[in-house]
């Protein structure tokens, strides 16, 4: 078996929790579905969001947005899910299919996910065909006590755009 092929084996395997990303920059918002992003530091509290450089949500993240939020997609999440990961920004407006209310900084913040946080972006990193933001948080709401959505679960989703 080749490298390639027993790396994609071995994190087919893994189960993901996945997120969404909302972030605004002017009068302009954008999100888009993410499986890489995790806890990098504890002290201070930092995560690394990863986003795909083909995505409309990182144009709109490098046009001078300081902010995101990170929402955690509920089991039951499937259609926002679906929304944020098989639609592309580029042509339709995915907040005018959803509940979502402006939140800390005016971010979008998606009504359906009960535990977030807003995190300011410290720093920004290229790593092949994703961005990784270094993010520290700094309003977080924890209301959702169940099992996140995952990989497995969005497996079906044809992505937007290419990764």
């Amino acid at each position: 078996m080749t490298t390639d092929a027993a790396y994609d084996r071995l994190v087919g395997r893994l189960d993901y929790p996945m997120a969404i990303v909302t972030t605004a920059a002017g009068d302009e918002r954008a999100g888009c579905l993410v499986g890489f992003w995790t806890q990098c530091s504890i002290d201070p509290p930092r995560h690394l969001v990863c986003v795909s450089d083909k995505n409309h949500t990182y144009r709109v993240l490098e046009r001078g947005a300081d902010a995101m939020v990170v929402h955690v997609v509920p089991a039951d999440g499937g259609p926002l899910a679906e929304l944020f990961g098989g639609e592309t920004g580029d042509d339709a407006d995915k907040f005018a299919r959803c509940e979502w209310t402006p939140g800390p900084e005016a971010l979008p913040v998606l009504e359906s996910c009960a535990s977030w946080f807003a995190a300011r972006i410290v720093d920004r990193l290229g790593l092949g065909d994703h961005v990784g933001y270094v993010v520290e948080p700094f309003e977080v709401r924890a209301d959702y006590d169940g099992e996140p959505y995952t990989l497995s679960d969005a497996k079906h989703i044809e992505p937007g755009h290419e990764a």
